[in-house]
């Protein structure tokens, strides 16, 4: 399938999220893992046909922190505060409140999926902290995030685990893979979540850190509106004005069908 679409001129191909510890199953639903090197030649076979016609290969690095109900390892979900887990089946397990001993263990679990990432040839490695499916959308939401200690409270603080995974990640990628960002913009609640202009003050604290800002909306069905309900590149008027705040390139999504929608965007500075 990536190969297919390699070969109709996509200029990178990602993967979806890629589950990088066992704490982080999100059976039944279907997700790639790098759990460990046992997980690198499929990976790797992956990276080979994304190149093959004629792509970047990218990989999506997720811990899917309070989204985990780890129904299949048994693990015990994490995430910044005890509350029960964010599913679509509505499971009923409770995540727990992260230690600093499991921040310090989820960072290394990033590095070591790094390593892995570039054991099979990926070009483009991302932290991966939108559509609240993840573990760093969990830490930056007020929605989820309820610490007192410096994890938690202000946006500084929320954004602290960003902030360190990504160092973590450019200094593992060492030059050899691009360091992407996927990131909510806004996440349509008001004030209790994620909001647009705490983005601003995000890409304003850490810029400059990633090699590409990936910027989506809200959650999952916010994210992927069908043409039954949603218009074509709907998320336009969410993301316009993002790229003045890095000087790094950033994606959009929201539904793109037209090459004449694509190049409007583009010429109007939608993206500059």
């Amino acid at each position: 399938m990536r190969q297919v679409k390699a070969e109709g001129g996509w200029a990178v191909v990602c993967t979806e999220q890629v589950e990088i510890h066992p704490s982080s199953d999100i059976t039944p639903f279907i997700e790639l893992r790098i759990w460990d090197d046992q997980d690198i030649p499929a990976l790797a076979r992956i990276c080979e046909k994304i190149h093959s016609g004629g792509a970047l290969a990218g990989i999506e690095l997720a811990h899917n922190g309070m989204n985990s109900p780890n129904l299949y390892t048994r693990e015990t979900p994490l995430g910044p505060a005890s509350l029960p887990v964010v599913t679509w089946g509505h499971d009923p397990v409770q995540a727990r409140a992260m230690t600093k001993s499991d921040i310090s263990e989820l960072r290394r679990w990033h590095r070591d999926a790094v390593r892995r990432s570039l054991a099979a040839g990926y070009d483009l490695v991302y932290a991966y902290a939108g559509h609240s499916l993840g573990g760093l959308h969990h830490f930056l939401s007020r929605r989820y995030n309820d610490r007192t200690d410096e994890y938690g409270g202000s946006l500084e603080n929320r954004a602290r685990l960003l902030r360190e995974i990504l160092t973590d990640t450019r200094e593992a990628a060492a030059g050899r893979a691009a360091v992407a960002c996927r990131i909510t913009v806004d996440e349509l609640i008001g004030d209790t979540g994620i909001t647009r202009a705490e983005t601003e003050d995000i890409i304003g604290m850490l810029g400059e850190l990633p090699d590409l800002w990936d910027f989506v909306l809200g959650s999952w069905e916010d994210d992927s509106v069908t043409s039954r309900f949603g218009p074509e590149a709907g998320q336009e008027q969410y993301v316009r004005g993002l790229k003045q705040l890095t000087s790094k390139p950033v994606v959009g999504v929201g539904r793109f069908t037209s090459p004449d929608t694509m190049v409007r965007q583009v010429t109007e500075g939608s993206w500059t």
